[in-house]
Formats: C-alpha cells, structure tokens, sequence
C-alpha cells in the first residue's frame, strides 16, 4: 500500500464546519454509540465530511471530525489515510474511478485507463474546468459486468473505449447519462439474452436405467404398499471386533487356513 499524504497547503481551506443538517445528522450517529465509544462513529462522518467537501478530506474537515468525537486528530487522520476511499486531494466534479482489478483489467481495463488519460490527464489531475478526474481503484465490486467505473454514487459497467469516450463527452457537455450496464442488456443478466434448457431435452441421451420403470398397471392404490422392487437384502454389519481387525473378522464358516 503507497503513503497516504493530505494535500498541500495551497490546496487546503481555511476552515471546515458541518451544514446544519450534516450537523444534526452527525449527532444523530454518534448517538448511536454509549458514552464513550464515540469514537466508532468516525468512518461515517469522514465521509459526510467529504460528500459535503466535493469529494475530498482537507485537514480542517479531519479535525473538526475529530472534535465533535473527542478524538486525537493523529487518530482521525489514521483512519483517512488508511482507507483509500476517502480522497486526501482535491477531485473533479466528476471523478472517474476505474477498476483496475484482474477481472477488469482482463476485459480491457488497461484501454479504459488510457481513455481518461487521454481526455483529461494524468491520474488524479484535475481538468482545467473542474469537470474531471481519474484515478485507478481496487474492486468496486461488479466484476461480471467488467470493465466499469463509477462515477459518483453510480457504476457505468460493459464499457468499450468509445462508449467511455461517450460518457466523458456527454458528461462534459451536461447531457444525461444512463448508469448502469452500457450494452443491451439487464444489469448481470447474460449478455446474449434470458437463455433456457429448452434445446438440452431434444438433444440430450439420458443414461440409461438400471432398471425398468414401474408402468401404470403397477402402480398402487393409495393406502397399499409403495411401489419398490425388491433388491438384494443388505449385508449383516461387521462387529466393533470385526472392524478393528481380528479372529472374529472372518466370514463365518469359514475355516483355518492350510
């Protein structure tokens, strides 16, 4: 795992402090926890804090998280830094994350990467107007509908390089986009389409039976006996003294050798 350090002091706010309602909202979590255990409620105000940053943690939002839970801000910036989602910089109003994990990267990850290098620059740089940002990131999760990315709070999965092209071009000129599965298809349903077992019957040769089924004439009415045939009656189990090996493990009647 690379190190994990805040953002310069040009890029760091003055100052930090909850809305109102993220305030509340804050409160209501650490609520949550007894006296004391405050502490537990820091992953979901870190990432509060960052919704309401524009997608990054500056250091004035650790620290005020790290007031309002009477924790020592080394122990807040711990957890920041350890867990990659939280964003240490700034990122573009659209942040491109793209899985970069091997079941992506099997269907064409790599081109995907080379995309938003090309259309807005190297890995976690900002585009020019604010709109955009990239970086590569672990499993996001959605491996049967590889290569995705997510954008925000939505996955854009099935993706080409020119349907990526597509999305970023759309995304800068404010039209809408579809999240989702970006082929004809629902979300991780077969890609050809609902399938069944309908040509495997036609085409397939069952084994044969050991025996002979039971015709209708066989059957019974109900209250009688089931239909079963008769089979070899099992063989008398072994004694504990037979299992462990011994004189008595000898069928009997059998006699002494030579």
């Amino acid at each position: 795992m690379t190190v994990r350090r805040l953002a310069p002091a040009e890029q760091q706010p003055a100052t930090f402090a909850f809305t109102a309602d993220n305030l509340a909202w804050a409160n209501s979590q650490i609520a949550k926890y007894p006296a004391g255990r405050q502490a537990s409620a820091v992953i979901a105000l870190l990432w509060r804090a960052q919704e309401q940053s524009g997608g990054w943690l500056s250091q004035k939002a650790i620290e005020c998280v790290a007031a309002l839970l009477d924790m020592p801000n080394i122990r807040v910036l711990e957890v920041a830094t350890f867990y990659t989602m939280f964003n240490l910089e700034p990122v573009g109003e659209h942040f491109i994350q793209v899985c970069g994990t091997t079941p992506c990267q099997l269907r064409g990850a790599d081109e995907l990467k080379k995309v938003c290098e090309r259309k807005i620059g190297h890995e976690r740089h900002v585009s020019a107007d604010g709109k955009f940002s990239w970086a590569e990131v672990e499993c996001l999760g959605a491996c049967v509908n590889a290569p995705m990315v997510q954008i925000g709070a939505d996955y854009f999965e099935d993706l080409t390089t020119a349907s990526l092209e597509t999305l970023i071009d759309d995304l800068a000129a404010g039209r809408p986009v579809a999240p989702g599965p970006q082929v004809e298809r629902q979300f991780s349903a077969p890609i050809g389409g609902p399938t069944t077992l309908t040509g495997w019957a036609a085409d397939a040769k069952p084994a044969a039976a050991k025996q002979p089924v039971l015709a209708d004439a066989e059957a019974k009415r109900p209250g009688e006996a089931a239909s079963v045939r008769e089979s070899p009656a099992p063989k008398k189990p072994l004694s504990d003294a037979a299992m462990a090996g011994g004189a008595d493990n000898k069928p009997a009647g059998a006699g002494s050798e030579g």
